[in-house]
């Protein structure tokens, strides 16, 4: 089974920033790996997506704030997280696509808390 770990979060002033990680377990290739954030009482939301091929997605509200990349080599997914704000606060959790199997993969979460 298939297992993908964050890690990278913690507690930030507005303004600062953060770099996540996920690394995902074994040589599979992911067609796409993202993240999506989940705020208190609020829906899973995607913040950012990329390809194999590295085309990029973001949410407008992270537009020129975060960064998505991937190591394929790794097998692992970042999100450079810059000019934070206190509406980013939030569990950000690893997602990635298999093709092959048509299913969806999740991390289990790693907590981004922006506060003054």
């Amino acid at each position: 089974q298939v297992q993908l770990v964050e890690s990278g979060g913690g507690l930030v002033q507005p303004g600062g920033s953060l770099r996540l990680s996920c690394a995902a377990s074994g040589s599979i290739t992911f067609y796409t790996m993202g993240w999506y954030c989940q705020a208190p009482g609020k829906q899973r939301e995607l913040v950012a997506r990329i390809s194999s091929r590295f085309a990029t997605n973001y949410a407008d509200s992270v537009k020129g704030r975060f960064t998505i990349s991937r190591d394929n080599g790794k097998n692992t997914v970042y999100l450079q997280m810059n000019s934070l704000k206190l509406e980013d606060t939030a569990v950000y959790y690893c997602n990635a696509l298999n093709i092959y199997d048509a299913r969806e993969y999740w991390g289990q979460g790693t907590q981004v808390t922006v506060s003054s």
